[in-house]
């Protein structure tokens, strides 16, 4: 599991090595790390460090100076380096240390300076962003704005590789907002720990792959501010039935989903429900509905009774149920029941209506599972403006801001997606790709939670939701083709993905998720 801290706490966790004269050892270390990550790009595209041609954005302070490092490190290596000092304090060791290794060093002003290395950095194989480190805050200043944004108009072969010195500049560490303009990193080598925001959107979008360089300084980082689950939690999280298990103790998922108006998202909940192996799926709604179930899912019980008729361990609530009153209703019994009994309910799309802000636990065994639209409305509601754009600008802080007012796990969708409840405690998953933002994929998630609250017990609502949320993704992801005798064989990345495709991918993608990778002998 991945564990990400605030600028502050990573500042302050420096700090004592720092007072101790150990500056230079963590400059030296993570110039190093950097380096060696310039590297690696190179090799992916089949280049060595020897010949390549590296430029350098260099600014202000230490993050200017790990740059400079790396790029003495590079250059001794024998590569060409080039650094565009943007700042009016470039790190004088690191400068000297540049200066001595062969680096060439460019000065910006108003006038000279950025044309001459915009021309250097198109004919090179990578560029180096260390402008802005964690400390900084708010976007890029002119000139070197300007730099930034031609730079980040080049496409295709005219583009070169970005490599990251912390996180790409403008990103704020602890939000993981954007203050633009962005220079969109191949490859973000990060320093000491995880910081919040590159495990965050819109942020996380605009790092590339993230890599740490240990700094020695975990055991002062406090307590973590964003979670992430990996592969090997997945393998671990992921329910396996018992030898003694039956129907009933492998957990029954409840659904009231679907209308006649909207029957599709009854049948891709269900089905999703299903295909994660619970004991039962059993689902209220319209008959016309049921029958369509009958015929994709035969497994699923059907009936018209009302929640309290039937025993589940777990419900979902609300997607596809606009307009059908009957359906509303069930919604509202199954959500009401939910704090008596301490039975967990996805409340999904048109349910979200029917929640009401509560500090006194009455919604603890809720999980809202809104998109940024949907959020913006139900804070409206409760008299917090919130637009769409500005949810989607800082979605860490909206989720953490409605599990407070509501007192309830929320789950809000988006392409990292965040799982935060009452007690503080955030995770994030970016399992999926873009290929999931279609039409009904939310109702496959929907079907995925509830099965697993069913199947999980009393495991933590809000890892589950969080285990929900990457399965989710890795649908699109692993992408399973299969050989002549239906065992999974290659992936095709380039293969078009309907939500109606997600649910037949379930099984496959769970037993791979579900054994852990091997270390080789």
């Amino acid at each position: 599991m991945r564990h990400a801290y605030q600028a502050s706490a990573v500042r302050a966790a420096e700090q004592p090595f720092l007072a101790a004269g150990q500056g230079p050892i963590l400059m030296r270390t993570a110039a190093h790390g950097l380096g060696m990550g310039v590297a690696s790009v190179l090799k992916s595209q089949g280049r060595r460090i020897y010949g390549a041609r590296v430029a350098i954005l260099v600014g202000s302070g230490n993050n200017g100076g790990d740059a400079l490092y790396a790029g003495a490190w590079l250059a001794t290596h024998g590569a060409r380096t080039t650094a565009l000092l943007a700042g009016s304090r470039t790190h004088p060791d690191a400068l000297t240390a540049f200066e001595k290794a062969g680096g060439r060093c460019l000065a910006l002003t108003a006038d000279t300076g950025a044309a001459e290395f915009l021309t250097e950095a198109r004919a090179s194989g990578v560029v180096i962003d260390g402008l802005l480190g964690t400390g900084s805050s708010g976007g890029l200043r002119e000139p070197v704005a300007t730099v930034v944004e031609k730079l980040e108009q080049l496409s295709g072969m005219r583009r070169p590789l970005v490599v990251a010195c912390d996180l790409p500049s403008g990103v704020d560490a602890t939000t993981g907002e954007v203050h633009g303009p962005v220079l969109r990193a191949d490859l973000t080598v990060t320093f000491g720990a995880y910081k919040s925001g590159l495990l965050s959107s819109p942020a996380e979008q605009l790092c590339g792959a993230v890599k740490l360089v240990d700094l020695g300084i975990g055991d002062l980082l406090g307590p973590k501010d964003v979670s992430r689950l990996d592969d090997g939690d997945l393998a671990a999280l992921l329910p396996n039935p018992l030898a003694a298990d039956h129907k009933y103790t492998r957990g029954v998922a409840g659904i009231i989903a679907g209308s006649a108006q909207y029957p599709g998202a009854g049948l891709l909940a269900a089905a999703a429900a299903s295909a994660c192996g619970p004991g039962m799926v059993r689902y209220l709604g319209p008959a016309q509905v049921a029958a369509a179930l009958h015929v994709r899912n035969p497994e699923v019980v059907c009936s018209e009774d009302s929640p309290q008729d039937v025993r589940v361990q777990a419900w979902l609530v609300g997607p596809g149920i606009d307009g059908d009153d009957a359906q509303y209703e069930r919604a509202r019994e199954a959500i009401a029941a939910s704090c008596a009994a301490a039975i967990p309910v996805v409340v999904d799309a048109a349910a979200l209506a029917l929640v009401e802000p509560s500090a006194d636990g009455g919604n603890a065994h809720l999980v809202l599972t809104p998109h940024a639209g949907e959020l913006s409305a139900l804070l409206a509601r409760c008299g917090v403006v919130l637009s769409r754009s500005k949810i989607e600008a800082s979605p860490l802080a909206a989720a953490r801001t409605t599990a407070a007012l509501f007192g309830a796990v929320v789950l809000l969708k988006g392409p990292t997606t965040v799982v935060a409840d009452s007690t503080g405690a955030v995770y994030t998953q970016a399992n999926g790709t873009p290929r999931l933002a279609t039409a009904g994929s939310g109702d496959t998630l929907a079907g995925i939670l509830v099965a697993l609250l069913a199947m999980r017990g009393t495991a933590t609502l809000t890892v589950t939701a969080a285990l929900a949320a990457a399965l989710h993704g890795e649908l699109a992801r692993c992408e399973l083709t299969r050989d002549d005798a239906g065992v999974p064989a290659a992936h095709n990345p380039s293969e078009t993905l309907n939500a109606g495709m997600l649910a037949a991918r379930i099984p496959a993608v769970w037993a791979k998720l579900s054994t852990p990778p091997t270390s080789a002998a």
